[in-house]
């Protein structure tokens, strides 16, 4: 333990400028404008489809249009992950906008309350 995390935190002193970070000079009241900060963070969605446990001469020998076999069908649910948590379940769909892309009917939303 170094002697620095023994010393209690550091006042201004009289005439000088508080020159703490903001988020610990907030107000209780700003509590709900922080909280909206955060859904302009962008984050990664993993679309989890199926698995595949191919041994490694197999991966090795797969060429251009060869079919990687995964454990599920057309019908079941696809998960979606973020940081490898799951918190939703749902249907692969095709867009309705005809361009080919797929995306992801949401079926289960998982409670969020339980990560914490």
């Amino acid at each position: 333990m170094s002697t620095e995390e023994n010393l209690p935190a550091a006042k201004p002193a009289d005439g000088e400028e508080d020159n703490a970070p903001i988020f610990e000079r907030r107000e209780p009241s700003d509590n709900n404008s922080l909280k909206r900060a955060i859904f302009s963070v962008p984050i990664e969605v993993v679309v989890s489809v199926g698995t595949a446990r191919p041994l490694i001469g197999d991966l090795l020998r797969l060429e251009r249009d060869d079919l990687l076999p995964l454990d599920s069908v057309l019908d079941d649910p696809v998960e979606l992950r973020v940081n490898d948590r799951v918190i939703a379940r749902g249907e692969l769909t095709q867009s309705e906008d005809g361009s080919g892309k797929l995306g992801v009917r949401l079926t289960e939303i998982v409670d969020i309350s339980d990560f914490v």
